[in-house]
C-alpha cells in the first residue's frame, strides 16, 4: 500500500475566517488583555515563527533568542513601534514584575 499524501487544503476549506488566517501566520493567536487600565493585543509567537531576530524583554531586560517562543504585546491603540516581545512567563507575571529594572553598574542600557 502506497503512504498517505497530505495536501494542502485550498483557501477557505479550513472554516476559518481571513482575520484568522492573519493572526495565525506566525504560528501563533492573537487575543486581546487588560492591563494597568488599557485595552492590549497580545500574540503569541511560536518559535519556528521568530527565527532570525533577537529581542530584549522589557520584564526581565534579558535577550529572548532566535526561535524562542515568545509573546509580543502592544497597546491596541498604538502603532507598530510600540510593540514590545516578552518571554511568555514574563509577560503572565508582569503584575509581579516592579516598574523599575535594576541593572548592574556596567550593564549596557537599551
Amino acid at each position: 500500500m502506497s503512504p498517505r499524501r497530505n495536501r494542502p487544503k485550498g483557501a477557505g476549506s479550513s472554516g476559518r475566517s481571513a482575520d484568522e488566517d492573519r493572526a495565525d501566520r506566525y504560528g501563533g493567536w492573537q487575543s486581546s488583555e487588560n492591563w494597568q487600565g488599557e485595552d492590549w493585543s497580545v500574540r503569541h509567537v511560536a518559535g519556528a515563527s521568530a527565527e532570525g531576530k533577537t529581542y530584549r524583554c522589557p520584564g526581565c531586560d534579558q535577550m529572548i533568542s532566535s526561535g524562542v517562543p515568545h509573546v509580543v504585546a502592544w497597546p491596541q491603540h498604538a502603532g507598530v513601534e510600540d510593540r514590545r516581545h516578552w518571554h511568555k512567563a514574563c509577560w503572565n507575571a508582569k503584575d509581579r514584575r516592579t516598574s523599575r529594572v535594576q541593572r548592574s553598574r556596567n550593564a549596557p542600557r537599551f
